[in-house]
């Protein structure tokens, strides 16, 4: 199976660093023009530089994902730049502070949810109406493991990625009949920024120890590479995927299909 993007156009947020480079180096492979949005200047124009190395075509617009003004600004670059839009991986997002409910600042609380959330929502809210211009295209929102449960400390991440599912589903509910699909997927532990930042803030100083006890509980005995995620997302936004819409993926080494999930692992 091989899938191929040439002539489409796909557009990524949060690409200036993990697993967000990753789909965006995969798209460019597969043969995408990939519009890398971030809002780390710095790492955006890293993404698209070493794309460019290899020869792709990228362009870097530096966008909050949780300004409408900077939402639909990107859309309409990459419309204005490639002419549509093929392929949204809408992914950018963040860890957040990690307290108890009681001890949580709410601006925290606030600023999670903007940015894990509404700038999901507002992704969706302005792309879609290109993909239904279009009738074609394919989302695929970027949620978590930690969207089937709750876990002590980690209430608006975890939050944030069960409203992810629900926004996934009902984006896909109303737009499949434009021919356009919306599907998410569910990462487990990845070895990235966020993920080394989520350890250290659960157990600072620890991540050595902490990978040890993660390998050894999960099936495949490892932690995720982000290459192997963009596969994913690959996948789902190609046609081979047609059939597949509404959905949430769970992509974790069959961490959480253990039951029950094993206690101070989880992301």
């Amino acid at each position: 199976m091989h899938v191929d993007f040439t002539g489409k156009v796909a557009v990524v947020t949060g690409g200036g660093s993990g697993i967000g480079r990753a789909i965006c180096q995969e798209f460019a492979r597969a043969g995408a023009r990939v519009v890398c949005v971030d809002l780390d200047p710095r790492g955006g124009e890293e993404t698209v530089a070493q794309i460019r190395r290899e020869d792709g075509e990228a362009i870097f617009v530096q966008a909050d994902v949780t300004r409408s003004e900077d939402v639909q600004r990107y859309v309409r670059e990459a419309v204005e730049r490639f002419g549509r839009i093929d392929a949204f991986a809408n992914n950018a997002g963040w860890e957040g502070a990690f307290a108890p409910i009681v001890d949580l600042p709410e601006e925290q609380f606030d600023r999670i949810m903007a940015i894990n959330v509404r700038g999901v929502f507002l992704g969706l809210k302005y792309v879609l109406p290109v993909m239904i211009q279009q009738r074609d295209g394919a989302v695929v929102n970027t949620a978590s493991i930690a969207a089937y449960y709750g876990s002590a400390t980690m209430v608006g991440y975890s939050a944030s990625k069960h409203a992810v599912v629900g926004l996934t589903q009902t984006a896909a509910l109303e737009v499949a009949r434009f021919g356009v699909r919306v599907n998410a997927i569910a990462p487990g532990p990845v070895d990235t920024r966020l993920y080394r930042a989520i350890v250290e803030a659960k157990q600072p100083g620890q991540l050595e120890e902490y990978n040890e006890r993660m390998r050894a509980v999960t099936p495949d005995q490892r932690l995720g590479e982000p290459q192997e995620i963009a596969w994913l997302v690959l996948f789902l936004s190609s046609d081979f995927a047609r059939h597949i819409n509404g959905a949430t993926i769970v992509i974790d080494g069959g961490l959480t299909a253990q039951s029950p999930t094993p206690r101070g692992v989880r992301q």
